[in-house]
Formats: structure tokens, sequence, C-alpha cells
């Protein structure tokens, strides 16, 4: 009699495996942002209108020299905004190029200010204080804006 309750125990339990690693079958989905991430919006705005809404518009929906950074904010997390921000951020141009000698470097500045056929590129803002020591607060600001949750004006202190 023992051996049939150890069977049913077993294949209950199988059962129940079975069932529990079918839901894994599915793909991942992408888990909603359910908090403001932290920093200050107020803060934010302020590191954005000094050094990035020249390029990315005021409103930081892009313009002719940078894109719309709104579209790309919804679904991008602290550890990768920070990674972009302050290292080199050029998709199209190989390192060795962008970090090469100073002359070689004055003269691909000469290329993007001709517009010749080099891509633009944001600069790295690692060696900046002011937007390194305030990323979070810069990707809080931008969250806030791209989720809807602060609109173009000065936010609240």
């Amino acid at each position: 009699m023992n051996a049939l309750k150890l069977i049913g125990v077993s294949a209950s339990v199988a059962a129940v495996a079975m069932l529990a690693l079918a839901g894994c079958a599915e793909p991942p989905r992408p888990t909603p942002r359910t908090a403001a991430p932290e920093g200050s919006v107020y803060v934010g705005w302020r590191v954005f209108h000094d050094k990035c809404a020249a390029c990315h518009g005021p409103a930081a929906n892009g313009s002719n020299l940078a894109p719309d950074l709104l579209p790309s904010m919804r679904d991008m997390g602290p550890r990768r905004f920070a990674s972009i921000v302050l290292q080199r951020y050029d998709w199209g141009m190989p390192a060795g190029r962008a970090s090469a000698d100073p002359a070689t470097r004055e003269n691909l500045v000469d290329e993007v200010l001709r517009r010749e056929d080099t891509a633009l590129a944001m600069p790295a803002w690692k060696d900046e204080p002011s937007v390194s020591g305030h990323i979070a607060d810069l990707y809080a600001y931008l969250v806030a804006r791209a989720d809807g949750r602060q609109g173009t004006g000065k936010p609240e202190r």
C-alpha cells in the first residue's frame, strides 16, 4: 500500500512540476516601471537644460542635431542610461578613430562641423562633474518626461 501512495505522490509532484515549467515557456514580458526612479526631477531638469537641451531640444524631443530622447527613455534602465551618457556614444564610428592622436581627432571634429560623411556623436560626459555627479537626477527627469509625469515646463522643487 505504501508503494501505491508513493507512486501517487510522485505522479502528483510530477504533474505540478510540469504545469509550473509550462509557464516558463512563455517569452519574457517587459516589466513596467512601477515607481519613479531615484533622483531629483528638478535637478535633472537643470542639468538637462544646461548641458543637453542645445542639441536634444528644450523638451527632450529632438532637433536637427540630436534625436528625440523620450521614446528610448520609456524602456531604458538607469544602468544603460548612465553607460550611454557617461561613455563615448557613437554607434557608427570605430573606437580607434575616436581615440586617435590629437591631429586625427581635430580632423574628425572638422569633418563633423562641415557635416561631411561622419556620423554626429554625443560627447562622453564622464569627465564633466555637473553631469556625472547628477546622472540619477538626469535619468529621473527624462523618465518623468517620457512617462508623462513631467511636462515641458520647470518642475517643482
